[in-house]
């Protein structure tokens, strides 16, 4: 229980010095791995099943050449492709949001070091540490978020044009099929 009292110290120790930028960093960092657990979640198991049964209705069509077919085909991908897709945009702009924060907590604690130089001189460095901290420590946050953020985003953005890309395969009419094996094998 000590260790749990002493980790939940050491948190608010953290936050304190950061300042307010940092807990608004905290909650966006908190709203992001929501979000990107709530894709992945979606892709590795909601996806799969989708698919399935996409290409079973798919394949119980006895009408697959034709052109009214092949719209239907588009639409289903289309349709795949923007679940695939959602929220992916927030995302993106979650994660450069990031270093934007870090970057104002950064003129925030600058701004509260030259007052603290304004009203009491260089003369007491440890005025000046609080204020460099609330300067130092957003920033850093804000990148690690950012970084952090940006890997696990590539991930699920490969991810999801892969997936989209063998549903597309899987939804080829045999006629396509066949040209596509002719491709493959002149290469």
């Amino acid at each position: 229980m000590n260790w749990l009292y002493d980790r939940f110290y050491l948190i608010e120790h953290f936050i304190i010095s950061g300042g307010p930028v940092l807990l608004a960093i905290a909650l966006l960092l908190l709203l992001l791995w929501l979000l990107m657990i709530e894709r992945a979640y979606y892709q590795f198991v909601l996806f799969p099943c989708y698919q399935k049964k996409l290409v079973s209705q798919w394949l119980q069509r006895s009408d697959r050449q034709s052109w009214f077919a092949l719209q239907i085909r588009q639409a289903e991908l289309a349709q795949s492709s923007l679940l695939l897709k959602q929220n992916m945009d927030f995302l993106n702009a979650l994660i450069k949001m990031f270093p934007l924060l870090g970057l104002l907590g950064t003129v925030s604690g600058m701004i509260q070091v030259f007052d603290v130089v304004a009203v009491h001189g260089t003369g007491n460095p440890r005025l000046l540490a609080s204020g460099i901290s609330l300067a130092t420590i957003p920033t850093m946050a804000g990148l690690v978020c950012a970084l952090s953020g940006l890997f696990i985003f590539s991930r699920l953005q490969s991810r999801a044009k892969a997936l989209l890309a063998d549903l597309a395969l899987k939804l080829v009419n045999d006629q396509q099929c066949s040209r596509l094996k002719e491709r493959e094998s002149r290469q």
